[in-house]
């Protein structure tokens, strides 16, 4: 089991950065099976040549069942079968090439573990791009990306990690830290973690309070707004590694498992394995010390 799920989250994590790539797409992390997600798909600019997108059409993948779609001010909303449409009322709605935004929808994912493509065509004042392919056996990027939503069995959590670190150790020293940027694709909480090298993984806190620099436990964990990046980072929001069991040198890997919970209150995990880096020693100076 341990295994299927390092291999889901890997999957996630090359998704998350081959989306990157694409110019309507949805946040990554991915989502439970068998649960409701609140789809925002993020229009990044407009059709080649154009200077306004005028309508969204969404092609809703098996597996999804729409439960609403969400208007919006000067735009035509009209669902069809599995097709959910916004349409500018006016070229003073429409929305500017300048300018970016996110058509929403919430529906229901099916209760198999996969991938689910949704298909997107945008259509501009001048042109109009569809978002429908999928890759090639051959690992060759898309040029027109379908949006892509990563269904993930019970237990793995909904959460894009990216560029993970931890700081190195030397013999005797007890703590350290590990830094990542976090994304929830439904919104959760980060509560921590654990490791066969430490005896605790919490998170934690650096802030001012009057002149001095204090750190502290996050009790309740570490809020993760739908869709919104968080950072973990030196002097700030971190996870604290005590009791650390033995050194931890430059250019080993430091075996994590980080604990979430999602809006509804389901537990999940991911098991990564972070890599130990000095970082940039001096945005750091002192970040790991009570």
């Amino acid at each position: 089991m341990q295994a299927s799920i390092r291999n889901v989250a890997a999957a996630a994590a090359l998704m998350s950065l081959s989306a990157v790539q694409a110019h309507v797409t949805l946040p990554p992390g991915g989502v439970t099976a068998d649960s409701t997600y609140n789809a925002t798909f993020r229009v990044g600019h407009a059709c080649e040549g154009a200077t306004a997108t005028t309508a969204l059409r969404v092609r809703l993948p098996d597996g999804f069942t729409l439960i609403e779609a969400q208007a919006r001010n000067g735009w035509q909303l009209d669902t069809k079968g599995r097709d959910v449409t916004w349409t500018a009322a006016n070229a003073q709605a429409a929305l500017p090439a300048s300018e970016k935004t996110t058509f929403n929808l919430r529906g229901r994912v099916t209760d198999k573990p996969g991938t689910l493509w949704f298909k997107v065509l945008q259509s501009c004042d001048q042109g109009s791009a569809d978002w429908a392919e999928l890759p090639g056996a051959d690992g060759v990027k898309s040029a027109f990306p379908a949006a892509r939503l990563e269904v993930l069995p019970a237990g793995v959590a909904p959460v894009d990690v990216r560029d993970a670190w931890a700081r190195p150790t030397v013999p005797g020293q007890r703590s350290t830290g590990v830094y990542a940027k976090l994304t929830s694709g439904v919104g959760g909480r980060l509560l921590g973690g654990s490791s066969p090298l430490a005896e605790s993984v919490e998170v934690h806190e650096m802030a001012m309070e009057g002149d001095v620099m204090r750190m502290r436990a996050l009790d309740k964990g570490l809020e993760l707004p739908a869709g919104q990046g968080v950072e973990l980072r030196p002097g700030g929001l971190h996870l604290m590694l005590t009791g650390v069991k033995q050194a931890l040198p430059s250019g080993s890997t430091l075996p994590v498992t980080l604990r979430f919970v999602d809006k509804d209150g389901r537990e999940g995990s991911l098991a990564l394995q972070v890599p130990v880096a000095a970082g940039d020693p001096g945005a750091a100076a002192g970040a790991h010390k009570h």
